[in-house]
């Protein structure tokens, strides 16, 4: 094979990596949408009273600020990014077939890396289990802000990706080992 044939090949995996990083964590983020999505719809069948409107619009900022703008558009979305980039240009036959980890940083990050996002993963299963836990109205009010925040996530994710591949507007470090 020619060295231009050989470089072409490995752009073609690296694209492909990437873009399966990129649907992949929206796959995991959206199924999370969808499967809450019902307990959010349901909670509006309870007659809500202040209390229940006070922490639906409460939480509803919180998350909102916190996960949707804090989380995931100031540090997860274009971090996420910046890794499929990154795997665009450096494709590994393991980065490309688990891109979609990679790209969320559970494997070729930085010790730093790896620790924060196996940490925040446990936190957020933990989290999981104890809102299931919850009655309704509750749990559905809960389940709005974090499907607001992952929506929010999402187009981030997608922002930031269009400026990383299409515009070149995209400084975040990928934070690779």
């Amino acid at each position: 094979m020619e060295t231009t044939q050989i470089e072409e090949t490995a752009s073609a995996v690296g694209m492909f990596g990437a873009a399966w990083g990129l649907l992949g964590v929206t796959y995991i983020i959206g199924s999370a949408v969808f499967r809450l999505a019902p307990y959010m719809v349901a909670s509006f069948d309870y007659q809500w009273n202040l209390w229940h409107w006070v922490l639906f619009v409460g939480f509803t900022f919180f998350m909102a600020y916190g996960e949707g703008y804090k989380g995931f558009q100031k540090a997860f979305s274009p971090r996420v990014a910046a890794r499929a980039l990154y795997l665009s240009k450096h494709p590994t036959p393991l980065r490309v077939i688990l891109a979609p980890l990679f790209c969320m940083g559970f494997f070729g990050a930085t010790r730093k890396r790896k620790i924060v996002t196996w940490c925040l993963t446990t936190g957020i299963i933990i989290l999981i289990i104890i809102v299931r836990q919850l009655s309704q109205p509750w749990r559905g009010i809960i389940d709005f802000g974090v499907v607001l925040g992952l929506a929010w996530g999402t187009i981030a994710l997608w922002v930031f990706a269009w400026k990383a591949f299409f515009i070149g507007g995209h400084d975040r470090d990928p934070e690779v080992s």
